[in-house]
């Protein structure tokens, strides 16, 4: 059994500390943190996070589902089979995908795309909602796809990851590698650019795969696995890699961040931090939101550090996302918090519908998206 659910992990008893945080860093747990998180001190804002608009799709369930960003367009789904496209909050369409979905969602200007539990693959028209094609893959699909041009690419629940054609749904080619005999159970997808896709795996690996055979084109080591124990030896890259200029930067959870050239994968720096909700590069820093809730900025160039805000201890943060000289991240009781990115100072704060969020938020024009567990998405600004 390659890889094992958190609650699987939780339920070894006695086999390290690690057991007690996983059920904590959970993605898909609906439950608060077994671990006291920080309460939140009052804030005197300086910057407001205001509403753009407000829109609702459906509960996530036992899944995370990260909108996708199209221009003006913003496609969400929900764990009962529901899809729809929103500009600027208006619902353009609202389909039934006819089953119950897992994984989404991904998106260009002509298709989106989805997900289930049992691996089916769900290609629809992007400017109406109507069925384009279906396709499979080995296992359940809890990442949200990747679409550019001619190639959609999905990631499977065992590490596998697929390339099909996106006219029809044609498999091209599926890219695996061994991993350990434990894993973490996350939505962690793949990041597509025009040169390649790259991908993180069990046992802290950052793989660069070309987009036309799904041939790796190098692979780097973002995190060593150590520790007497299997669960002590988790050293996953469980969030998607992110790609700016001609660095490529990821994050293992028990490992290291860590930034590599795009064309060759040698290694620009590290240095340790641990953390499955993963990272985003802002003009001058890289953010890392870590596995107690500490929000970390770093030298984008050297990794030197630069600050942490620590808190938001235990508050199960979502990616941060950059936003100018600011970044955001949220957290379980869907409170969106702004930082000061000179030195992580709180400087706003937004409260959606009080449920988790775990998806990644999405820049949109103008500002950033977060959906919530109970399927509320808002379209933010910060003024």
């Amino acid at each position: 059994m390659k890889r094992v659910l958190y609650g699987l992990i939780f339920a070894m008893a006695g086999c390290s500390t690690v057991s007690s945080t996983l059920d904590t860093l959970n993605p898909f747990s609906k439950s608060a943190p077994k671990i006291k998180p920080a309460e939140l001190s009052p804030l005197q804002v300086s910057v407001d996070i205001k509403s753009q608009w407000q829109a609702s799709i459906g509960a996530a369930g036992a899944f995370v589902f990260t909108p996708a960003v199209v221009g003006n367009a913003v496609f969400a789904a929900a764990q009962d089979g529901s899809l729809a496209r929103f500009e600027g909050g208006r619902q353009v369409w609202r389909i039934n995908a006819g089953q119950k979905l897992s994984g989404g969602v991904g998106a260009d200007d002509k298709l989106v795309v989805v997900g289930t539990s049992k691996g089916e693959v769900l290609a629809f028209k992007a400017t109406d909602g109507s069925p384009a094609w279906q396709a499979r893959v080995s296992s359940e699909i809890l990442a949200a796809p990747a679409v550019a041009g001619d190639l959609v690419v999905m990631r499977s629940g065992d590490a596998r990851i697929f390339g099909f054609e996106a006219t029809d749904g044609k498999r091209r080619w599926v890219y695996q590698r061994s991993t350990p005999a434990l894993a973490l159970r996350s939505n962690v997808g793949v990041t597509l650019t025009s040169k390649a896709l790259y991908a993180g795996f069990p046992g802290g690996k950052l793989t660069a795969i070309a987009l036309n055979n799904g041939a790796a084109l190098w692979e780097a080591t973002v995190a060593l696995p150590r520790g007497a124990t299997e669960l002590e030896r988790i050293a996953d890259v469980a969030s998607d890699p992110v790609v700016d200029g001609g660095s490529v930067c990821a994050v293992a959870y028990q490992g290291r961040v860590a930034c590599f050239d795009v064309d060759n994968g040698r290694q620009q720096w590290a240095r340790d931090v641990s953390s499955i909700s993963g990272l985003d590069i802002g003009t001058r820093a890289l953010f890392v939101a870590d596995e107690k809730g500490a929000v970390h900025a770093f030298d984008r160039h050297s990794g030197a550090s630069l600050w942490k805000q620590d808190k938001l201890f235990m508050r199960s943060l979502a990616r941060p996302i950059a936003l100018g000289s600011r970044v955001a991240v949220a957290d379980f009781q869907g409170f969106v918090h702004l930082l000061a990115g000179e030195d992580g100072a709180f400087v706003g704060r937004y409260a959606t519908d009080g449920s988790a969020i775990s998806a990644a938020p999405q820049r949109i024009p103008g500002g950033f998206v977060v959906q919530t567990r109970n399927g509320a998405l808002h379209g933010l600004s910060a003024q």
